[in-house]
């Protein structure tokens, strides 16, 4: 899902991560933890730990701003291959050791991390699509990340073929199109509770350029596709859901 703009990228940007992580976090209502606290320390395991772990090409954190739940943190990774993932916790954990060698100390920092969350957590991992609209340089404070969460439908009159048509046609002329659009990144389910999940990633430089987004997408496919091509596009799509989230500065 989530997206490679240089504040957060750790490996060379033009090297496509074949597969995201995407852990749904909650913050814990009995902490006394500030919001300042927790991004320390959450910026210093990124430095010391994250940032060296050669099998993570990108880390961040994004918190609730329009979604179900107020108390949603959400965190991401990406990784190069399959293989990554697994090597990735091992990584960590010797990292970690490194940072903090004195194990009541590295003990105290973890739990201390650990207590600005609750117990319950969900973890689902998603293969990324080409087709991305790469970011570039840094997005500005007040920045956004919207997204759209579809189930997909496999109609018995569809086919990859015009799906993927549709798509590379939606691709050029709408999203590379739409300058509100800082960037876009696609992915599919690999790993989680539901197969027909195809996630759409976009960073907006502000919630205001949500709606201008919204307008220019329509304006740019009123352009581009003809009503047979929109309902061909519309019938892969079986329901949606929106979720607006704000993008965490460490």
């Amino acid at each position: 899902m989530l997206l490679l703009f240089s504040t957060y990228s750790f490996s060379q940007e033009d090297k496509r991560p074949m597969y995201v992580s995407v852990t749904t976090m909650y913050w814990n209502s009995n902490s006394d933890m500030t919001m300042d606290e927790w991004k320390a320390g959450e910026k210093e395991y990124m430095e010391k730990v994250t940032k060296k772990n050669e099998y993570i090409m990108w880390a961040g954190y994004f918190t609730h701003l329009m979604t179900p739940n107020s108390n949603e943190v959400i965190y991401g990774q990406t990784y190069p291959n399959w293989e990554a993932i697994e090597k990735a916790a091992a990584r960590n954990a010797e990292l970690e050791k490194v940072a903090w060698p004195d194990e009541a100390t590295r003990k105290a920092f973890l739990d201390k991390m650990g207590s600005a969350y609750a117990t319950y957590h969900s973890d689902e991992i998603y293969a990324t699509l080409a087709g991305a609209k790469t970011g570039s340089g840094e997005l500005p404070d007040g920045a956004i990340m919207y997204m759209r969460k579809n189930k997909r439908a496999f109609p018995e009159d569809g086919s990859a073929k015009e799906l993927g048509d549709l798509s590379k046609k939606m691709l050029d002329e709408v999203i590379k199109k739409n300058d509100y659009i800082k960037g876009y990144y696609p992915s599919q389910h690999a790993w989680g509770s539901d197969r027909r999940d195809f996630i759409q990633v976009f960073y907006l430089n502000s919630l205001g350029d949500l709606d201008k987004m919204f307008d220019k997408n329509s304006e740019l496919m009123k352009a581009a596709f003809t009503k047979e091509e929109a309902q061909a596009l519309g019938k892969y799509t079986k329901s949606h859901g929106d979720y607006v989230y704000s993008i965490v500065k460490l």
